[in-house]
Formats: C-alpha cells, sequence, structure tokens
C-alpha cells in the first residue's frame, strides 16, 4: 500500500553528511520513530483485515448452497458454477486499469473503499432472492469501506496524517526495500509501465502458474460442501468449517515471519504446498471421518503460502513502480481464470468422495509448483544488486542483502566507506541521476 513512487524531490548530499555527523543518538532516534510509525501504519492498516473478511464474505458464498441456494433459484447441472465463476469476470476485466488509476490517482485511501463500497451495495441487491442475509452481508461492507477512508493510508508522500518526520523515514524505508528506485530510466508513467510489465516474460510465466494454481486453491470456495460430506447438519457442518482456516491463519503468519527473518520465499512456499497436497491424497484414499477433517487442516494450510508467494511476486517488480502496478494487475488479474476453472472441478456428481475434483487440484497444484520452482531456478528472485551507476560501488555491498545508499546506512559505515557514499552522491546528482537517497530524503 505504502510506495515511494512519484517522489519528485531530491536531498542535497550536505544534509547526509550533517546527519551522519550526529552518530550513535541519531541511530537511537531514528530507531525510536521507526517504531512509533511502524505501530501506527500497523494500528491503521489492520482494518485491511476487516475488509479481506467482508470481501470473501461477499464473494464466497458457496455455503449457500446448503441452504438451499440452487433449489430455490431452480439451478441445475453446472448452473451453480456458472453463477459463482461471474464473480471473477469481473476481477478480470478491472484489475488492470484499476491499478493503473491507483498509480496515476495516488489515493488508495479513496479508491479501495470505495471500490468496496459498491461491491458492498451489489452484494446486498442480492437480497432480491429473498436471502436476507445478502443485506445484512452487503449494509456491513458499505459501513466499514466509508470508514476505511479516514483510516487506511495513501502513499507516503501524501497521506495527510503522516508528521514530516515520520513520512522522510516511511520513503526512507521502502527505497532502502528497493521499492520505487529510480534508475538509470527515471521515472516512468503509466502507460510506460504497462509496456514495461506486458514486455517481461515473467508477467505471463507467473500469470499462467497462478491460473493452474488456483485451479488446485477450487476447494477453498467449496469448502463447506467438503465439510458437509462429513454428515452432519448445515448448522455443524457451518461451524466445522472454520477451524481448518483459524490454524491456517496461525500458520500463516509464523511460515511469512520466518520466511522474511531466512529471506527464503520459495522453500516456505513449497512446504505449504506440499502440506496441502498431503491433504488431497488422504481425502482420496479415505472416507474415515476423522482421517478427512484431519485433512482438511492439511489443505487449508496452503493459505500460509499464498501469503510468502505474494510477497514473493511483488519483490519481483519493486524496482519501478509504473512497472509494479501494471505486472501486478496483469497476474493478478488473468489468474483469476483459475477461479473461473475451479468452478467446475466441484460438480455434485463427483460427490460425496469427490476423488476426481482431488485428483484435479493434486495435478494443478503439483504443475504450478513446479513452475514457480522454475522461475527462481531461471535467477528471477528478486534482485540484490547495486544500480548500474553504483556497480564501481558493488564491493560496498553486503552479501544476500543489498545495502542502499541512504542516510541510515551511511551512518553506519566508517568515516572513509561514508566518504565514498557522499561521492556517490554528488557524481550522481551532477550526472542528472537520481541515488536512491535523492527519493528517500525528497
Amino acid at each position: 500500500m505504502m510506495s515511494a513512487h512519484n517522489v519528485e524531490k531530491s536531498a542535497d548530499p550536505t544534509d547526509v553528511i550533517d546527519e551522519s555527523s550526529s552518530g550513535v543518538s541519531s541511530d537511537r532516534a531514528r530507531r525510536d520513530l521507526e517504531r512509533r510509525l511502524v505501530r501506527k501504519l500497523d494500528l491503521r492498516m489492520s482494518v485491511i483485515v476487516v475488509l479481506n473478511v467482508l470481501n470473501y464474505v461477499d464473494r464466497t458464498n458457496a455455503s449457500a448452497r446448503l441452504a438451499g441456494f440452487e433449489k430455490d433459484l431452480h439451478l441445475q447441472g453446472k448452473q451453480y458454477a456458472t453463477v459463482l465463476s461471474i464473480v471473477y469476470v469481473g476481477y478480470i476485466l478491472m484489475q488492470l486499469p484499476g491499478n493503473m488509476l491507483l498509480h496515476w490517482l495516488e489515493r488508495p485511501a479513496i479508491l479501495i473503499p470505495a471500490s468496496m463500497a459498491i461491491w458492498g451495495v451489489v452484494s446486498g441487491l442480492t437480497g432480491i432472492t429473498k436471502k436476507w442475509l445478502f443485506y445484512i452481508e452487503g449494509g456491513a461492507t458499505v459501513l466499514v469501506a466509508i470508514s476505511a477512508i479516514f483510516i487506511l493510508p495513501d502513499f507516503p508522500h501524501n497521506t495527510r496524517w503522516l508528521t514530516p518526520e515520520e513520512r522522510a523515514l516511511a520513503i526512507s524505508r521502502l527505497t532502502e526495500d528497493g521499492y520505487g528506485r529510480v534508475d538509470v530510466l527515471g521515472k516512468r508513467t503509466t502507460m510506460q509501465g504497462l509496456w514495461d510489465a506486458v514486455s517481461d516474460w515473467k508477467v505471463w510465466w507467473l500469470s499462467f502458474a497462478l491460473i493452474i494454481h488456483f485451479v488446485a486453491l477450487s476447494f477453498a470456495i467449496y469448502f463447506p460442501t467438503i465439510v458437509s460430506t462429513m454428515g452432519y447438519d448445515t448448522t455443524v457442518t457451518l461451524l466445522l468449517s472454520a477451524p481448518p482456516w483459524v490454524l491456517a491463519t496461525i500458520t500463516s503468519f509464523a511460515l511469512s515471519r520466518y520466511s522474511d527473518k531466512k529471506r527464503e520465499r520459495f522453500m516456505c512456499f513449497f512446504v505449504s504446498c506440499a502440506t496441502a497436497a498431503l491433504g488431497f491424497v488422504v481425502s482420496m484414499c479415505t472416507m474415515n471421518m476423522g482421517v478427512r477433517y484431519f485433512s482438511m487442516f492439511l489443505m487449508a494450510q496452503i493459505a500460509a503460502g499464498q501469503m510468502v508467494l505474494w510477497g514473493w511476486i511483488n519483490n519481483m517488480f519493486a524496482r519501478e513502480p509504473a512497472k509494479r502496478a501494471a505486472a501486478i494487475a496483469v497476474i493478478n488479474g488473468l489468474s483469476q481464470t483459475g477461479n473461473i476453472i475451479g468452478s467446475f472441478v466441484w460438480p455434485s456428481n463427483w460427490g460425496p468422495t469427490y476423488r476426481y475434483s482431488y485428483a484435479v487440484c493434486f495435478a494443478a497444484l503439483a504443475v504450478s509448483t513446479g513452475m514457480f520452482g522454475a522461475v527462481l531456478d531461471a535467477g528471477t528472485a528478486p534482485s540484490l544488486q547495486a544500480p548500474q551507476y553504483l556497480k564501481p560501488f558493488s564491493h560496498l555491498h553486503a552479501i544476500g542483502r543489498e545495502e542502499t545508499v541512504s542516510t541510515i546506512h551511511c551512518r553506519k559505515r566508517l568515516p572513509a566507506e561514508r566518504d565514498v557514499y557522499i561521492l556517490v552522491f554528488a557524481l550522481s546528482r551532477r550526472s542528472g541521476l537520481r541515488s536512491q537517497a535523492d527519493v528517500s530524503h525528497a
């Protein structure tokens, strides 16, 4: 959500020299300010959890199948699957223009809640089918979406409730992580970013890998239907559907933290997928109630891999904001095709064993995981190298993490090394190439 793009101002190298002279006290002050900033952002960004909960409540009403939704609407054969799949058509059509508009407008705190409010109205109107629950779901979505406008941040340079010091630090933190860096090409426009995205083979490879991967994830859409195969009534079935995802939430948090700490993406993703694949195999092999319910816990663990996967994909395109906005939109938009296909993987006549459905999910998961592994083998993991104009100083970069040119790193350097960085500042400004620290101090 927070990005360092469209930051036009540049810092004077003398500012860095002045700041770097403050030594340990400046480091301590920076750490204190950083803790306050992260705490403030975490608190406000927690509303995203509520927005996502309502998002999934509104668009994954597959549980209505258990409450006679098909019978009430006189749906037969593949008609129910078709109804479920239609929602993803909107994702495919609007993902790219939506992200490009977001990059141009620079007001995610308005655009995202506004989109959710509109969807909440549409979801509420579904109540015309005499399902009063849809009125409650849609109304809650609209209410929370309006509240989110005043809570969510925009970008660091235009978030109104950030102090100047917090704003500068937020930009610096993103720049240190490689987001929003402006290199030799300079700042790219929205249309240039789109061209950069569609010209990158990784965008298309990841899109097709995710299409297949989302077919494997189709079990989540029909999860209440899968749980119902244990023979309980509707109320108990819906209650039993929750615990696997509660455990998956805990696992997702733990795996994401471990992935960040160890700077390892694919292996964490692979372990999550392997666990889910084991769940598919177990469900294919038995109808034993206890064992089958245990397999559902295993299947739900694929959610943890999803968190790591999207962090990995975002890091692949962290360099230029315009390209990142378009690339993520294309990937996420096209990948929804997998959800459309997946809606037809769980027909009622394949139940109650759904062995064929599990087999399809297992095969799709194996193929997609292999495709993601191929991306890693191709050397397309996020670049940890310096920009071209810093290559002569690449020996100063620590192995395993890019040491970006910013005041925090200058203060950590020995005087002789710090002087080299200050020289880089001066040379980059004179040659018209904006350094990373120019962005971080805008």
